[in-house]
């Protein structure tokens, strides 16, 4: 089995393309029932698009996590393995929230190791029982990947600590990323054995397969696919200490949909696809969506809930009585303070320990009347800081025991071996003050339980919950004691308040807390994320994917059907026949590149502009935002050439002909008004500049800090759109600037100038190309697109709307960059070199518009 599954992706994670394809076979389904699967070549199921039908319209869910919701033993008596569902794990329960229709898929591991000769047996024995599909990772493998990267580099750097020597999480290890990277890949292998792409949705859990989704959007391009973290996410300035963070940041971008407990962490993974890939994230109706090569990821905010059908059923067990009943008289006349945590570095137990002994340092009536029971759940990771915490935690708890105690009382009970459910439910019944959800639900008992403990069944139910500013539920529970657990005085004096407060005070927050606790459960957030994962993906396939890029750089294109590639060939075959043209192109970041601190014409760009304007039959027109003075003196050689500057406000034919203004204004007394603004924010952005033009202000914010740059560009709109109310402007704000212009002024001017100048000399356009690569460049693009229905162009015109990089446009073609737009507008010049060279008599002139 490990031989199946298993591929050495070392060389991936070293920027190589790997290959999806071979000789292995699969199965398109799980095999649920008796009977035989047609097997499906492999190589047959490589489209980017899927294709092909399914055999079965059905949806599923694949849900894929590092390990599967279920126990192993072996069989004393025979030496077989048994398999039965651990009731535990979040990722069986979840469940209860997709709905009965929807069939469940489990892929991870298994929690103990399996031989190899007994790895194939034991997968069609989960598979065909549980619908599990095993991966069984190599043990020297798994250690590196789970000990090593997950637990050495992930887990820290993502709880904030940085690796600052090596006794801290150790320094980054190469050999430990390329394991975590051959673990994802046999994940992906193994979701690739039983995924039917155009019906199924696969969800993803958390940090342990983090570049999961670039191996299955490699496979399959629409794959519906959802991912969701179940730890914190750091801030920018944390995460971006690791060296492959944009590796992992484009892996988890190939998700439809991205998971997070609170806002904060959402906001941190957006801050850093801003600062590290340059990416900005917009709200629509509710919705979070970054933009992502024409993909939108969607992002979700909903923290996990607790399942309540287990613990109710669990609370009217006879054994939970029994064990309340106990408890009951072992801590007769005490107040129990409950504390459930794994025995972590980052889970505070020695905080919450100095905070107990603190409180009975300032409140000695306390003593003998508190109890601390401290619940150490075993400890997932290892290494000497695992060992460290217990030692600390072990050492603390016999210092406040031996200092406050007496004999047969103890202040703090430490619990560190492993209990069972309702061993552990039971403790959340008889504690009066507790610091997890599921103590809510438990507070809340049944008349069973109030009868054991003395209780009125139908008196109102109290609790108190005192918890951590920084875990996920914080937000959630409003009625919650937030305390920072490092202020070791003030989470004392958070305990010691929870002690004191009234009993209707209690019976209140109680009341709130179960009121969203038991309507927010598991069952909830598992619904609500299909939801919005179906949401997510709703046009899939609508839209045309390509992949692009290499390695775990790769992503795909989603794109328009419609949306195609102009080849050279294409455009100058219409060029050759066709006699009135029309060329409107865009300069920065069309003629020149992107960026570039020299933005002044090359030699190469000024002789394709010249020779296209030698053509009797062409008009040729640049469109930019720079003002006009710049303008004449970098093309005063180009003397046939048409220019537009400020976007449009100004125009002029040619060399001979007069600046003429699209928009007559009477005045620019606004500009008193905008520009003092715009200063105020330049004076408090650092980095920030304003450009002043002749017909608006622009503020730019480029080398600016990216959020705050974005947060006072958003307040600058604001400010200036109230200013500005009664003024002949509109503010927009655009790439890295907020600008102020009149109104009615954009580029579709100039377009719109073009066609209806040719029209009025009797040249209706036979031909109208159009490249731009902005946003400001779609008013030309929809100027265009929206002639070819009207009078203003020839019946048979060829049109050629075209952006520069494959993105969502107006545009219906799109060329990859500079250099292929000159390598295309060269063909064309050459197109009419030719022409001259076999007709010696000129042909009636056309129009061509180049933006700029």
């Amino acid at each position: 089995m490990v031989s199946r599954s298993y591929s050495n992706l070392l060389d991936l994670a070293s920027g190589d393309s790997p290959s999806f394809g071979g000789e292995r076979k699969r199965f398109p389904r799980v095999a649920t029932v008796p009977g035989l699967l047609s097997e499906v070549d492999d190589e047959t199921c490589n489209s980017v698009g899927s294709e092909a039908p399914s055999s079965v319209s059905q949806e599923r869910m694949i849900v894929v996590g590092n390990q599967l919701p279920l126990r192993a033993h072996r069989n004393e008596d025979n030496g077989e393995w048994c398999f039965s569902w651990d009731e535990d794990s979040l990722l069986l329960q979840l469940k209860d929230g997709l709905g009965e229709d929807l069939e469940v898929i489990y892929v991870g591991c298994l929690k103990e190791q399996v031989a190899l000769n007994e790895q194939d047996d034991v997968a069609q024995t989960l598979l065909e029982t549980f619908k599990c599909v095993p991966a069984f990772i190599p043990p020297e493998l798994f250690t590196k990947f789970y000990h090593g990267f997950c637990k050495q580099h992930l887990w820290p750097l993502f709880h904030y600590m940085l690796p600052l020597s090596p006794d801290l999480g150790g320094r980054f290890d190469r050999s430990l990323w390329q394991a975590y990277v051959s673990v994802n890949k046999i994940f992906a292998d193994k979701v690739m054995e039983v995924i039917s792409p155009d019906d199924d949705y696969v969800w993803v859990h958390d940090y342990h397969l983090m570049v999961l989704p670039t191996f299955l959007r490699k496979r399959f391009n629409r794959v519906k696919l959802g991912f969701f973290l179940h730890s914190p996410f750091p801030s920018s300035e944390i995460y971006r200490t690791l060296p492959v963070r944009d590796e992992i940041l484009r892996a988890l971008l190939n998700s439809d949909l991205i998971g997070f407990h609170t806002f904060d962490y959402a906001r941190h993974f957006l801050s850093c696809c801003g600062r590290m890939l340059g990416l900005s994230y917009q709200s629509k109706r509710g919705y979070i969506g970054l933009e992502y090569y024409g993909h939108t990821v969607s992002i979700k905010i909903l923290p996990v809930g607790i399942h309540i059908g287990q613990l109710q059923s669990v609370l009217n067990l006879p054994e939970t009585a029994a064990k309340v009943a106990e408890l009951r008289d072992q801590f007769r006349g005490q107040t129990v303070m409950l504390g459930v945590d794994d025995m972590d570095i980052f889970k505070g137990i020695s905080l919450k320990l100095l905070a107990m002994e603190q409180l009975l340092m300032q409140h000695p009536e306390n003593r003998g009347e508190v109890v601390l029971v401290q619940i150490a759940n075993p400890a997932r990771g290892r290494g000497r800081d695992v060992q460290e915490v217990q030692s600390e935690t072990y050492a603390t708890v016999k210092r406040i025991n031996n200092r406050f105690g007496r004999p047969g009382y103890d202040l703090v009970v430490l619990i560190d071996t492993p209990l069972q459910l309702y061993e552990r439910i039971a403790y959340y019944v008889i504690a009066e003050c507790c610091l997890v959800t599921a103590y809510i639900i438990c507070r809340q008992g049944n008349e069973k339980l109030d009868e054991t403990l003395g209780l009125d069944p139908s008196a109102p139910k109290k609790s108190m919950l005192v918890v951590s500013e920084f875990i996920g539920c914080s937000p959630s529970l409003s009625g919650a004691i937030r305390v920072n657990p490092w202020n070791i005085d003030a989470v004392a004096e958070a305990m010691d308040s929870a002690l004191i407060v009234s009993e209707a005070e209690k019976q209140l927050r109680h009341e709130k807390h179960y009121r969203y606790v038991s309507t927010h459960d598991v069952a909830y957030w598992a619904r609500s994320f299909l939801q919005d994962l179906e949401r997510a993906c709703g046009d899939h396939l609508r839209r045309r994917c390509w992949g692009i890029g290499f390695g775990l750089g790769f992503r795909v294109i989603a794109l328009d059907p419609n949306f195609r590639k102009l080849s050279v060939e294409h455009i100058v075959s219409a060029y050759r026949r066709t006699k009135n043209r029309a060329i409107l192109l865009d300069y920065d970041g069309t003629l020149m590149p992107t960026g570039s601190l020299n933005t002044t014409p090359n030699i190469e760009a000024v002789g394709i502009l010249n020779n296209l304007c030698q053509d009797p039959k062409n008009v040729v027109f640049l469109v930019s935002r720079k003002d006009r003075k710049i303008l004449t003196e970098w093309f005063s050689c180009c003397k046939k050439l048409g220019l537009a500057a400020e976007n449009g406000y100004f125009i002029r034919p040619n060399h001979d002909s007069d600046w003429e203004t699209c928009v007559s204004l009477p005045d620019f007394d606004w500009k008193q008004i905008a520009e003092p603004v715009m200063k105020l924010y330049t004076e408090t952005t650092d980095g920030s500049t304003i450009e002043t033009k002749e017909s608006g202000l622009v503020w730019n914010y480029l080398y600016a800090d990216p959020d705050f740059g974005f947060c006072q560009a958003k307040e600058l709109l604001d400010h200036l759109e109230s200013v500005l109310a009664n003024e002949p402007v509109s503010v927009k704000s655009g790439q890295h600037i907020v600008e102020v212009k009149p109104q009615g002024v954009n580029k579709g001017l100039v377009a719109e100038h073009l066609l209806t100048t040719m029209r009025q000399k009797g040249k209706l356009p036979d031909f109208v190309l159009c490249i731009g690569d902005d946003r400001s460049d779609e008013d030309m693009f929809e100027v265009i697109m929206r002639a070819k229905t009207s009078p203003r162009l020839s019946p048979v015109a060829e049109v050629f709307a075209c952006t520069v990089g494959q993105k969502p446009s107006k545009a219906k073609y799109y060329v990859e960059d500079r250099s292929e737009i000159l390598r295309m507008l060269q063909a064309l010049a050459n197109a009419s070199e030719q022409a001259a060279k076999t007709a010696p008599t000129p042909a009636s002139c056309g129009g061509l518009i180049i933006n700029r």
